[in-house]
């Protein structure tokens, strides 16, 4: 059966002919008949589109293309006809559109940013059926900017930043044939020749393009980073039903999968032995480490991480020492974390601690599979991960059921203690049993000759070290002085210690060497250490605002233990700093700090360093600003009244600054004119005050009788008197003999009408 049957059928039914027939007799719309304007506006939706799927790495959306640009031509051609029966078939579309977004709103509660995307692009393809005019190709033009505005709170690489640029080179000329076109303007140009529209000359926008990323530039560099996630919906991957077969195994595909060695040239699984480095996976990463593996890794980024805080990105620590590496010795003791079905929030065990503690969350995007174990910055006490079950081990390490995939979302909230160095400094040194149990044990066969050298590095301080904390410290920094890094160390022999080989034979190591030696120096001298791998910050990208971690950025550092304060870490590695970066590196002015870095190296010594004092005084006085700020709404009612008070007297101190500039202005304005010039403005200025202002059209005397008619006698007289002398001198040439005399007579009005 045809079109027109079904029409007609319905045309035969009361409601539905009468809508028909309302709709088909209302007066057809104003067409746009600018095609570059169509073609440009439509080239908005597709930038939108690419910028959407390569963010979110999907190539879900592409179909969309074609079909947008096959319902763009249709509508063209079709732009001044009624349309019943298409503009039906669009409402049927967007309800059945409507009807999967709902349904993948329930699959997916995490994050719905793509669902919402993927719903304004199926919405797009429907409406660029029927565009007939301006206002139709505006609607695509706002979902264009939509999906560059989803795309930016999605992506994660710089690749967005070239999109982003191509959108704005097209949306500039978009604004231009907008505006002409809600004007009217040169309709009968653009039948003639459509793509040759005056105002749109690629020199002028060019100008106009590198003015905007100029600025754009510029305020992006000044603008404060503020930590984000106020809102506590976090993202998270979308739910995986894999649950623990066995939670005490790490399995790390460059060494051991299900218990069969792997890369690392393990011997029968003891984790020990000569054998060569994997080059994609960090040997550390296992239940056992093998500290007498050669060579190196191959750099490749595995993990992108948004954080509101800088740190040392923690996977497991390691808690005995075997001579040549390390191990879990409790790894039997691992526990199952279970979480409901309908949250994907895990309660993780929070350590008891006087710490003044920051709370700061993490946001972790896997680039490239890496090993079951999930960094976090330390003392995690929230998980939001999409299994449903989880495993902590008895060193605060966590592990996921499956090597972590390619693409995989999950979020930690850790409580990171500030690290107050006088109050680590006076800390009890009366460890528990369990403490002393595993974390100061050292080889017999070492532990004089180590602990005879550690004292004899102590001894060497300028001034005597009382406490673990500053000894601690000294020891990481002397090991970076007296110690070298060595690239090409030969393997270990069987019965050889490494320890003894770093200190006394070699004089170095590997960089995981030098942590090692340290924990095993501080046990040495009856402070309680571990060994900890995990993930350096990686590299900051100031566009995207993500860490860029790779596989090279995983090593080991050693943690110590203080009674009622917890573990803090120290980095002894060569070329690291002492103390790993934590909640006291701010960023909220990253972008324009790696601007400075970039200008003092351009600069002699002496004026960099004077320079540079300023500058950190000023973005620090900006960052304790602005962080009393943020603080302030954490303190309730007592908080926003003191906002409010603060609100009113800088609104106060603006207006007062702003009076005084204009006051200036005109003082400025004043100087430039002649005498009986000037004397003339200041009395139509104070004239104006008194609700008579001289209009343009006036004459200086026409103006002069209007307001001498309402003036007293005095008054009028020296009105009359200074109009008069303005005249003769604008348009005789004539010099005021009586200059002095006429200023004196304003200042006496001025006087009498102020009091």
């Amino acid at each position: 059966m045809s079109t027109g049957f079904w029409v007609n059928r319905m045309r035969s039914l009361p409601v539905f002919g009468a809508l028909l027939h309302r709709i088909e007799t209302q007066p057809l719309p104003t067409t746009e008949e600018s095609i570059l304007l169509r073609i440009l506006s439509q080239a908005m939706v597709i930038a939108g589109i690419i910028a959407t799927d390569t963010a979110a790495e999907t190539q879900t959306s592409l179909w969309a293309i074609p079909l947008s640009i096959a319902g763009a031509y249709w509508s063209w051609l079709h732009r001044r006809k009624a349309n019943v029966a298409i503009k039906f078939c669009i409402a049927i579309g967007m309800l059945g559109a409507l009807a999967l977004f709902f349904v993948a709103l329930r699959q997916q509660l995490n994050d719905t940013r793509l669902i919402l995307a993927e719903l304004l692009i199926q919405l797009q393809v429907l409406h660029s059926f029927h565009m007939p005019r301006r206002q139709d190709l505006g609607y695509s033009m706002v979902i264009g900017l939509i999906l560059i505005g989803v795309a930016s709170t999605l992506s994660q690489t710089m690749l967005f930043g070239a999109i982003l640029l191509v959108f704005l080179a097209i949306a500039l000329p978009v604004l231009v044939l907008d505006y002409r076109s809600r004007l009217n303007l040169a309709t009968s140009e653009m039948r003639r020749s459509p793509f040759n529209q005056p105002g749109l000359s690629i020199r002028r926008l060019g100008l106009f393009l590198g003015a905007i990323l100029a600025l754009g530039l510029t305020i992006f560099m000044f603008m404060p980073r503020l930590p984000g996630y106020q809102l506590r919906t976090f993202p998270v991957s979308a739910p995986l039903n894999q649950q623990f077969e066995d939670n005490q195994q790490v399995v790390n595909p460059g060494y051991v999968r299900n218990g069969k060695a792997g890369g690392g040239n393990l011997q029968s699984g003891k984790g020990l032995g000569p054998g060569e480095v994997d080059e994609t996976f960090y040997y550390g990463f296992n239940t056992r480490m093998n500290q007498n593996l050669r060579g190196e890794m191959k750099p490749k980024i595995v993990m992108r991480v948004r954080s509101q805080a800088e740190g040392f990105w923690r996977v497991l620590a390691f808690d005995q020492y075997l001579g040549q590496g390390w191990e879990v010795s409790r790894n039997s003791e691992t526990k199952t974390i279970t979480r409901p079905t309908w949250s994907y929030q895990f309660f993780l065990p929070r350590p008891i601690t006087l710490n003044k503690v920051q709370e700061v969350i993490q946001t972790y995007t896997i680039v490239s599979e890496v090993p079951n174990l999930l960094p976090a910055l330390t003392q995690p006490k929230e998980l939001f991960f999409p299994t449903t079950q989880i495993a902590i081990d008895t060193e605060d390490g966590l592990r996921s059921p499956l090597i972590l995939p390619e693409g995989l979302t999950y979020t930690v909230i850790s409580e990171v203690p500030y690290r107050d160095r006088t109050r680590l400094g006076k800390a009890p040194t009366k460890y528990r049993q369990g403490i002393r149990n595993h974390y100061l044990e050292v080889p017999s066969g070492i532990q004089d000759k180590v602990r005879k050298q550690t004292e004899a590095l102590l001894a060497t301080a300028q001034n005597p070290l009382t406490n673990p904390y500053e000894k601690a410290l000294f020891l990481a920094q002397a090991l970076k002085i007296s110690y070298s890094v060595q690239p090409e160390l030969p393997y270990l022999n069987p019965k050889e210690d490494l320890v003894e080989a770093f200190l006394f034979k070699y004089k170095g190591g590997y960089p995981d060497h030098f942590s090692t030696a340290l924990t095993v120096m501080l046990r040495s001298i009856g402070i309680p250490s571990r060994l900890v791998a995990g993930y350096g910050s990686g590299q900051f990208n100031s566009f995207t605002g993500l860490y860029e971690v790779s596989n090279t950025d995983a090593y080991a550092i050693t943690e110590v233990y203080f009674p009622k304060y917890g573990w803090f870490a120290f980095d002894p590695i060569p070329g690291h700093e002492l103390i790993p970066p934590s909640i006291e590196e701010d960023q909220t002015f990253t972008v324009l700090q790696q601007f400075w870095k970039w200008i003092a190296g351009w600069l002699p010594s002496p004026v960099s360093n004077f320079l540079g004092g300023i500058f950190s005084t000023t973005v620090g006085s900006l960052v304790g600003a602005i962080a009393w700020l943020v603080g302030q709404f954490n303190q309730g009612w007592i908080g926003l009244f003191t906002l409010l008070l603060c609100a009113v007297a800088g609104g106060f101190a603006c207006w007062l600054l702003l009076q005084s500039w204009k006051r200036w202005q005109y003082q400025r304005f004043l100087k430039k004119l002649t005498p009986i010039e000037r004397l003339y403005q200041e009395m139509l200025d104070w004239l104006k005050i008194q609700r008579m202002v001289k209009r343009t059209a006036q004459t200086p005397f026409e103006f002069m009788q209007a307001t001498v008619q309402s003036q007293s006698v005095q008054r009028g007289a020296t009105i009359e008197a200074i109009s008069q002398a303005y005249v003769r001198w604008r348009y005789g040439g004539q010099p005021s003999d009586n200059l002095q005399e006429l200023r004196n007579q304003l200042r006496n009005l001025k006087k009498r009408s102020s009091n």
